[in-house]
């Protein structure tokens, strides 16, 4: 069984990851496994930048081959925002409520037509050699007036598939798996880490 690292603590996110890969012969471990690392700034202007930089870090800290993820909404009538900074919209310590609530209060009395967003996730993978690479995925959506849900996290409750007419937090992990952002992602990983492992 071969190891990976997946550079977050986040167990949204390794609850996601964990199920993606179900029937591989990989054993995730996570940065709650390395407590003593430094931690990784995200300083970059891009998704791919933040990604990148967490995945060699992690992977040269670790000797293990690391997948990272950055990802985050991006709101069409904020102009892209909160993008890059979706974890900390509301202040470095903001909780996934404090983020949603400042969202609905800039979004208070637009109109649905208005309200379109897209969740973007970028996965890189990186190995201690210096080897890396890097997939992305996309799912669009809009905006709702509320949260729904209670199976996601982060922004999920907010963010309405609109031919499903349900928010990311009411659907079951592997349907949102099938659609979301980092599940598409994750498909395109899958497939990367089959060639780079050998995996059948």
């Amino acid at each position: 069984m071969r190891e990976i690292v997946v550079a977050s603590a986040n167990s949204g996110k390794l609850r996601e990851i964990k199920e993606s890969f179900k029937g591989m012969d990989i054993q995730v471990l996570s940065l709650k496994d390395f407590p003593t690392l430094p931690p990784v700034e995200e300083d970059g202007r891009t998704f791919r930048a933040n990604a990148l930089k967490k995945a060699r870090a992690v992977a040269q800290q670790t000797g293990r081959l690391t997948i990272a993820d950055d990802s985050g909404l991006e709101v069409d009538y904020l102009q892209g925002k909160p993008g890059v900074h979706s974890a900390r919209f509301a202040g470095e310590e903001a909780s996934d409520a404090d983020n949603n609530r400042k969202l609905l209060g800039l979004l208070k009395g637009i109109p649905p037509s208005q309200r379109g967003a897209a969740f973007r996730c970028v996965i890189a993978i990186a190995d201690p050699t210096g080897k890396e690479s890097w997939v992305e995925g996309e799912c669009k959506g809009v905006i709702g007036e509320h949260a729904r849900g209670t199976q996601g996290f982060g922004y999920d409750p907010l963010f309405i598939i609109p031919e499903l007419g349900k928010t990311l937090a009411e659907l079951p992990l592997e349907e949102k798996n099938r659609i979301s952002h980092r599940g598409k992602a994750l498909a395109a990983l899958k497939e990367v880490l089959r060639d780079l492992l050998g995996l059948s």
